[in-house]
């Protein structure tokens, strides 16, 4: 009787221990995948995608805003874990895994494919998913609405605002980002003074909303800083005589006229009236008309970074925008 023949089990060639780690360290859990741990590269990945920037900003949003700067600080520390881990572990199972069975799908073109699917694809829809829906960062170029949001700051824009299905609409006082009306794809940020209908008055430096003065205090120092409010709310604005870089205006508003003191508009429906809180450095509604509602994309809600010329602001991390 002849006897069957078994053909051995294939075992995997030497993983390397240096390109084990820099498959991790390029994309963590891609190392355990080229090593042949599935299990754990799935459970790696997962745990980055979860703890990268774009969720811990997605978790901090649902949070008390005085914990969202902790919350970042902590998902950053526990992302640059998880990524050493992903390393370190990726170059020790590499040295131990002569005589391993190689696995069917542990080919050259598999690994390709996975790569592309996750650092290509999954992870860039991800992050595009929650900036557009969720929460997007900012860096503020201009010093058009100081003393509120200062020239450096680094914001965290929520995008839950002025969508369908959004529980947060657009308010009188909200510090808003929407598309310049001009350029869009140019992202301005402002104060919106007026919703649809408002009358808006401005003369002396003083502005007027349906009758009301929105100065609840004079000047009280050399900088010209009054307090406005509305509704409850209130907020600090500032008439500074600066002059405006003309050249760094967009092609299509390069005009002097930021420095309008005098207006008596009625808001049209479907549009709002915006201002920049430092009033003679800013680009706003008094040059270029109202911004239509659907222009607006969020409303900014905390600064997560601060710097200038001097360097780290470190009193303005975490600082909540009012």
């Amino acid at each position: 009787m002849r006897s069957v023949q078994t053909l051995p089990p294939t075992a995997m060639a030497p993983r390397k221990p240096l390109v084990a780690a820099l498959a991790s360290l390029i994309l963590p859990g891609f190392g355990q995948f080229y090593n042949g741990d599935l299990n754990r590269a799935i459970w790696l990945f997962l745990s980055f995608s979860l703890l990268c920037i774009p969720g811990v900003a997605l978790v901090a949003l649902y949070l008390p805003d005085r914990l969202m700067l902790p919350t970042l600080l902590l998902g950053l520390g526990l992302t640059i874990g998880v990524w050493v881990y992903a390393i370190l572990n990726a170059w020790r199972c590499a040295r131990t895994s002569v005589g391993t069975i190689a696995n069917p799908w542990q080919i050259s073109g598999v690994y390709l494919l996975v790569f592309l699917l996750c650092d290509l694809l999954a992870l860039p829809l991800l992050t595009l998913y929650v900036r557009q829906h969720q929460v997007e960062p900012l860096r503020i170029p201009s010093s058009s609405m100081e003393p509120s949001v200062l020239h450096g700051d680094m914001i965290w824009a929520d995008k839950r605002y002025n969508c369908p299905g959004c529980k947060q609409g657009v308010h009188r006082g909200d510090v808003a980002v929407f598309a310049y009306p001009n350029d869009r794809s140019i992202l301005y940020i402002k104060r919106v003074i007026g919703l649809p209908g408002d009358h808006i008055q401005l003369k002396n430096r003083q502005v007027w909303v349906n009758g009301q003065a929105l100065e609840q205090q004079s000047p009280h120092n050399d900088r010209g800083t009054v307090t406005e409010g509305f509704g409850g709310r209130r907020w600090q604005v500032q008439w500074v005589e600066a002059a405006v870089d003309v050249s760094k205006l967009p092609p299509l508003n390069r005009v002097q006229t930021a420095h309008r003191t005098e207006l008596d508009i009625t808001v049209p429906d479907g549009q709002v009236f915006v201002l920049g809180d430092n009033r003679l450095a800013s680009t706003d509604s008094r040059s270029f008309g109202t911004v239509p509602m659907q222009d607006i994309l969020g409303r900014a809600r905390q600064v997560w970074f601060s710097s200038n010329a001097q360097g780290v602001r470190w009193d303005r991390l975490g600082h909540v925008l009012e």
